[in-house]
């Protein structure tokens, strides 16, 4: 699948707030009330069911974000999007700095060693604190491979589809 045709996760609905249909959000925008100048939302209600919404309004309440959303203006109706992930295009979304990448990008990308051994393709990457940590897998192994360029990661090639890493294959 393109950049183009990707969806990145960017939010969550973690909550209700007051009885008009007004919902808790965290956001994974920087700054974190980015997420309402994206639209539309892709709602992802439940597995496989995604609801587009656009015209979600928010502001900061407290230590989160509370939001409108279209259609939305009371409690039950809002109490059933608890829970949904809050996805956008990825071409809606500011190109990345130099050496810095979306998780979106990265996910299909073949994986080789320095020496040229394939190890797989990224499947999806997630932070552990330390670091952020890349899945490659073959079909008949799953590797986990440290995101630290420079020391394993030694280079991306977004065009190419490629990513080289300083990795041993056995490991």
């Amino acid at each position: 699948m393109t950049a183009a045709g990707r969806r990145v996760l960017v939010g969550r609905i973690v909550g209700l707030y007051g009885v008009q249909g007004w919902l808790k959000i965290e956001s994974w925008t920087d700054p974190r009330t980015k997420i309402f100048d994206y639209h539309p939302w892709q709602l992802a209600t439940a597995p496989g069911v995604v609801k587009e919404i656009t015209g979600a309004k928010g502001r900061p309440q407290g230590k989160g974000l509370v939001a409108c959303l279209p259609g939305v203006d009371d409690r039950d109706t809002a109490a059933a999007l608890v829970g949904s992930d809050i996805y956008v295009a990825r071409e809606q979304l500011p190109p990345p700095g130099k050496d810095e990448y979306y998780w979106v990008d990265l996910e299909g990308l073949e994986v080789v060693t320095t020496e040229g051994a394939a190890l797989g393709r990224v499947s999806h990457l997630f932070a552990t604190g330390a670091n952020d940590v890349v899945v490659v897998r073959d079909g008949e192994r799953e590797r986990l491979i440290p995101f630290i360029q420079g020391n394993y990661v030694r280079s991306v090639d977004l065009s190419g589809g490629r990513m080289v890493v300083d990795w041993d294959p056995e490991f």
